[in-house]
């Protein structure tokens, strides 16, 4: 039988705490294999090499639901790769501006304070810029031409509410609000979003709701993607299920949300339909303007595993 070890032995084996090693298991991400008679954690050699794997990975700096949904398999290891080649590459450019800052204020020792806060200043972009920026893009751009004026602010709702009316934002939400800016100046980008969007234009000249209420479910919709986030629910669950149905009647006009059936396979192929590199990207700068767009980003990848949870069904 494979030797076992106390949880003292194998957090001192792996260079970790016993209150890590317990928080591990307590939220499901390293159970221990077996239990003494008093009731104590015991670990085999493959726990041991588990738990050397988080270890590295945290080193890393990836988040606790990354390597969670990397152990289990549920993102592939080359994807998780790339959000945290990303993410240390946003920070790098991060700490460059602020380092190019503060070299600016060390020459102006005298009144270096006032400098940094100029610097700054002229650096970080308010809500009203950022909201103008976004109008003259869409003009520009001619992306929603023929789209009703009530049905454009819809389709910013979510991008307005989570990024452009940020109040304050950091050096690196900064960073990465230069960075979004110059991926939606790519025609390519436009072009990717509305073919990633296409169930949205597929609806919106035969709604079957008006702007207003459309927006209210859809937000409603997300509200219950957050409480099934919570509450772990499995994107097969009943629940999320239930999410799944809502959420193509509410993708679908007027005439198709009659054929439930024949629609929902036109919805399904929502699932199928590949990312771009430039849409995952505008994904991984918006979840690091917003908090909140990083929720509503998981609850959107919940959705699609469950509609091509359902798809199979199909």
């Amino acid at each position: 039988m494979d030797k076992t070890y106390s949880i003292g032995e194998a957090a001192k084996m792996t260079g970790t705490t016993i209150k890590t090693v317990r928080y591990y298991d307590t939220i499901g991400l390293l159970r221990p294999t077996g239990y003494t008679e008093g009731g104590h954690r015991l670990y085999t050699s493959t726990d041991l090499w588990r738990l050397e794997l988080i270890t590295t990975l945290r080193y890393l700096d990836f988040g606790i639901d990354e390597i969670k949904q990397m152990i289990s398999g549920e993102i592939p290891l080359g994807k998780a790769l790339d959000w945290q080649i990303e993410s240390i590459e946003t920070q790098m450019s991060t700490l460059a501006d602020m380092l190019s800052i503060l070299r600016q204020a060390k020459e102006h020792e005298e009144d270096s304070l006032h400098y940094i806060y100029d610097l700054v200043t002229t650096r970080a972009i308010n809500t009203e810029k950022r909201n103008q920026f976004i109008l003259d893009k869409v003009e520009e751009s001619k992306f929603l031409d023929g789209i009703p004026a009530e049905w454009r602010r819809s389709f910013l709702y979510n991008f307005n509410k989570h990024i452009i009316n940020q109040v304050k934002i950091s050096a690196k939400q900064t960073v990465a609000w230069h960075e979004l800016q110059e991926l939606m100046n790519d025609p390519q980008f436009i072009s990717d979003l509305k073919n990633d969007e296409f169930l949205f234009f597929n609806m919106v000249h035969q709604p079957h709701y008006d702007a207003a209420r459309w927006v209210k479910k859809l937000e409603e919709i997300h509200e219950r993607l957050n409480t099934a986030l919570e509450h772990k629910r499995s994107a097969d669950s009943p629940f999320v299920q239930a999410i799944v149905e809502d959420t193509a009647m509410l993708y679908a006009s007027s005439g198709q949300s009659a054929n439930q059936a024949d629609f929902f396979r036109y919805f399904a192929a929502y699932s199928q339909h590949p990312r771009t590199e430039r849409i995952e990207r505008f994904n991984t700068l918006c979840s690091i303007l917003s908090p909140k767009y990083r929720l509503f980003a998981k609850g959107n990848e919940l959705l699609l595993q469950g509609i091509q949870w359902k798809l199979k069904q199909l």
